[in-house]
Order: C-alpha cells, then sequence, then structure tokens
C-alpha cells in the first residue's frame, strides 16, 4: 500500500511537471519547455540527453528494464516524450523520440500488459512515422 502512495505522489508530481512543459510550449517558450523537459528526464527519469537522442534503440530498452519503472511511471514517461514528437516533421529528433516510444509502447504492452486506446493511437501514428 505504501509503494502505491509513494507511486501515485510520483505521478502527480510528474503530471505537473508535464503540465507546465506544456503550458510553456502554449506561451511560445520552447527553449524554455525543453530545458524543463531535459531537466525531468534526468532528475526524475534518470535518462540523459545524450541517451535520448542516440540512435541505439538496443541500449534504450536496456536502460529502461534495468532501472525497472512500474508501469505508470513509464506510461509518464510516454506523455513526456510524446509532447515533444512531431509526426509532421521528419528530423533526427522525432525520429529519436518515435523510436523510443515505440519501445515504450511495446514494454507497456508486452511487460505491464496495458492497452489503451490512447497509446493505440499514438502507437499507429509513431508505427506511421517510423514507416515513412
Amino acid at each position: 500500500m505504501l509503494r502505491r502512495d509513494l507511486i501515485t505522489a510520483e505521478i502527480q508530481k510528474l503530471a505537473q511537471v508535464l503540465a507546465r512543459i506544456m503550458g510553456l510550449k502554449l506561451e511560445g517558450k520552447l527553449t524554455e519547455a525543453d530545458d524543463l523537459l531535459m531537466e525531468s528526464l534526468v532528475n526524475n527519469f534518470g535518462i540523459t540527453p545524450e541517451e535520448l537522442f542516440s540512435s541505439n534503440s538496443s541500449e534504450f530498452e536496456a536502460r529502461l528494464t534495468e532501472k525497472e519503472f512500474p508501469a505508470e511511471k513509464l506510461e509518464m514517461l510516454s506523455q513526456f516524450l510524446y509532447s515533444q514528437f512531431d509526426p509532421s516533421v521528419i528530423n533526427p529528433r522525432n525520429d529519436s523520440f518515435a523510436e523510443k516510444l515505440y519501445l515504450i509502447y511495446y514494454l507497456l504492452e508486452t511487460k505491464h500488459h496495458i492497452i489503451n486506446m490512447t497509446n493505440l493511437d499514438r502507437q499507429k501514428l509513431v508505427d506511421k512515422y517510423l514507416n515513412t
């Protein structure tokens, strides 16, 4: 029960950070939003920008497996990454986000047995982007 409460509190904190990132983007403060995202990934998920933007998905998968994130935290990571993913623009940044998102959705489905409509729609969009 205590573990569940800790996870819930952490997810609530992450949701507030994500809302702040989205607010900064809406205000046109893209650099600040990007800085907050990178800071949050390091502080809350232990993922550095180098790991995020590396082209090696197998290393990223090993990193996620090593960290053993609960499903809720893995779901929040997908939301953080998806908030920065723009499928209408083909560039290395979006390539990296798409690869990492696809991997996270795969882990949520296979390891945690979590499938939801939002993630299915996002996974289809990511898959379409990767196959373009």
